[in-house]
């Protein structure tokens, strides 16, 4: 993995940018959707410049793949920035109720003038963005307790605006709101890619799933030890990877090792928190990464 030269075309995100802003001046407040296992390399970096001084909440996502203890200092986190902010799985729909809540918190200011000039409308209007594959369809059909959204991650698709009604207060704007990543360093692209934000099919499986072997060490080393029961401490990460693949019968013939196999096992056991709750990201980094 010593080249992550992936990037996106600069003119389309400018178009993007662009987008984004002139929604901002329909909607009250934005949710940023997140990836809680990678909450620094899930942010577009520009989302400060962005979003300027529009309300914002942060949602958490994919609460059943990180670690707990390090979700709870990420909320701490982000709070301390001024942002409202919720851990939810928008797969199963945890913690989704939670979203109305957070956005009257931080839009108190609004409701109390509306109050003073007899306004009574509860409506909330929201926007919210993310990087591609961090479950942002998923949760706007869970919002709006539909089985589908007419929101796509497919570059240059413009739509008109339409409104989504949600079983609460909340109004959704059905943009594509989509930031893309931005690969400012190679461990940002590495975490992308081990949690599937970067399609395999442009990556090096197999680099990939040697690099987070080794990121799995470092983290804990009882991580794959106790998932594939071999011995992982202070051994070479290809002997590691050697032994997943005699475990999982990942053989070619002439007692060759399947190395395409064994590296599509581990990270799609990690992707799928087969390997347990981790984190990838803790708030300590920021101040080494930002």
């Amino acid at each position: 993995m010593n080249n992550m030269n992936i990037n996106w075309y600069p003119g389309h995100m400018k178009k993007t940018i662009d987008s984004l802003k002139s929604s901002l001046k329909l909607v009250d407040i934005v949710a940023e959707l997140i990836d809680s296992r990678i909450p620094i390399a899930s942010r577009n970096p520009l989302i400060d410049e962005i979003l300027e001084n529009k309300p914002r909440i942060i949602l958490l996502n994919k609460k059943d793949l990180s670690n707990q203890e390090e979700n709870s200092k990420w909320v701490e986190y982000f709070k301390s920035k001024g942002h409202e902010t919720v851990m939810i799985n928008s797969m199963t729909g945890q913690g989704v109720e939670n979203i109305e809540k957070a956005c009257k918190k931080q839009l108190k200011d609004k409701f109390e003038k509306n109050k003073e000039k007899n306004i009574k409308s509860n409506r909330i209007r929201l926007m919210i963005v993310g990087i591609p594959n961090v479950g942002k369809s998923t949760l706007i059909n869970r919002l709006a307790n539909k089985k589908s959204a007419k929101v796509g991650n497919r570059p240059g698709v413009t739509k008109n605006n339409q409104w989504i009604k949600t079983k609460g207060n909340i109004e959704l704007l059905d943009t594509p709101g989509v930031l893309w990543p931005k690969f400012e360093d190679k461990l940002t692209g590495l975490n992308l890619a081990y949690t599937g934000a970067i399609k395999d099919e442009i990556m090096d499986v197999e680099n990939l799933a040697f690099s987070l072997i080794e990121t799995l060490q470092k983290i804990d080393e009882n991580i794959l030890s106790n998932r594939y029961g071999i011995e992982t401490s202070e051994r070479p990460t290809i002997d590691i990877m050697d032994d997943i693949a005699l475990k999982r019968g990942a053989i070619l013939k002439g007692r060759e090792i399947d190395y395409t196999k064994t590296a599509n096992i581990i990270l799609d056991e990690f992707r799928k928190g087969v390997l347990g709750q981790i984190t990838l990201e803790k708030v300590e980094d920021i101040n080494v990464r930002v």
